[in-house]
């Protein structure tokens, strides 16, 4: 006789959670009760839930199981960054990585093994896809780390160690969105993790249909990977533009504004020597969004991987390019550069991934095929 597989209850938001428990013949109000003991406390042994029925408990012993992904490694950088890698099977690991600041403790979250996207500037887009993950292995990631830092930084009960949290990590979030909106609404629960809105924020390459969604079911903040001021340069740096362009692309910031949290969309902007930050490309931003969508630019400088074939623009471009999107009333930032020793910067996060995509062999041809250097002379 085979056994069945334990329910990992970290799939569950509140909703799912309570369905489960309804199949058990118990009440909604349980459900919240094992909700809180599992997110707010951190606890995965229901002997060790002491205000839950023994009847409940017995019920979820041997039928439900809390399981975050098993970790394979920690590093922590000169800085205070700490990069977790945790086993997703199959040979696939994700990356996760939490950012100390002095207002805040940001969580950067993984939403795949690999990614699809394949962003020219990403080591994750250059390794390919492997899988979407669950639900339980977004949220266990935050669970997780939540739970280890309380630890480690001794924080009184209540106190939390995390309170923003970014869809950044690998993955394309929107491309695995069953498992995304109740990973977010846990998130977002105060029964849970009880974090704002304002501070869980969804980046994207561009998946239109996918904002709208976004904005019907969960609206939170939402980050746009940019990159280029053009069709014709974002075409060979975002593939995604190939099949949803600019105007489509504002068109659906412009309508997610009507329900976001924030009053502005932030665009992600990965600066890349002699390709992408010239005066006349930060002009044709201005002329891109001004009016358009309101918006705030986060300039990133690119953390150079070998199969790139580029480089990160010099300080002072960056600076220089920054002056001209804030001369034109558009606030602009520099994103400060954490954990590169990790390897746990920006756009350098890779894990292992199973590759199903033969991403390695295509990277390769499109860079043979359209050089960087010749799309910058054709647009010019």
């Amino acid at each position: 006789m085979n056994s069945v597989a334990a329910v990992n209850l970290l799939d569950f938001d509140l909703d799912g959670l309570t369905a489960f428990c309804e199949s058990l013949g118990e009440k909604r109000f349980r459900a919240v009760q094992l909700f809180r003991w599992i997110h707010q406390r951190g606890q995965a042994d229901f002997a060790q839930m002491s205000d839950l029925a023994k009847t409940l408990r017995s019920k979820l012993e041997g039928a439900a199981e809390v399981k975050a992904p098993a970790l394979l490694g920690e590093h922590v950088s000169a800085d205070g960054t700490v990069k977790w890698l945790f086993d997703v099977g199959g040979g696939n690991a994700v990356e996760t990585v939490f950012i100390p600041e002095d207002d805040r403790g940001t969580l950067c979250v993984s939403s795949q093994a690999g990614c699809a996207v394949g962003c020219r500037f990403c080591a994750t887009g250059h390794q390919g896809f492997s899988r979407n993950l669950s639900t339980g292995e977004i949220v266990g990631q935050l669970w997780f780390a939540e739970h280890r830092l309380r630890e480690q930084l001794q924080l009184p009960a209540g106190e939390r160690a995390i309170d923003n949290v970014v869809m950044m990590g690998m993955g394309e979030p929107l491309q695995n969105y069953g498992a995304l909106v109740p990973a977010l609404r846990t998130m977002l629960d105060d029964h849970a993790y009880g974090l704002s809105r304002r501070r869980v924020t969804v980046s994207t390459s561009g998946l239109t249909r996918m904002i709208d969604r976004l904005a019907a079911d969960c609206p939170v903040a939402l980050a746009v990977s940019l990159h280029a001021p053009d069709n014709t340069l974002r075409d060979h740096l975002v593939p995604l533009n190939r099949k949803h362009d600019l105007d489509e692309l504002l068109d659906a910031c412009t309508r997610y504004l009507k329900v976001a949290p924030r009053d502005f969309i932030t665009f992600e902007y990965c600066m890349l020597d002699g390709v992408n930050d010239s005066d006349e490309q930060a002009a044709a931003l201005v002329r891109l969004v001004k009016h358009r969508v309101p918006c705030k630019f986060n300039l990133i400088p690119f953390n150079p991987f070998p199969a790139s074939g580029l480089k990160r623009s010099p300080r002072e471009r960056v600076a220089a390019f920054a002056r001209i999107l804030q001369e034109a009333g558009i606030v602009t930032t520099i994103r400060k550069t954490r954990g590169d020793d990790i390897d746990a910067a920006c756009g350098q996060l890779a894990g292992e991934v199973q590759d199903r995509t033969d991403a390695a062999r295509r990277m390769a041809a499109l860079r043979r095929r359209v050089p960087i250097a010749v799309v910058a002379e054709d647009r010019a």
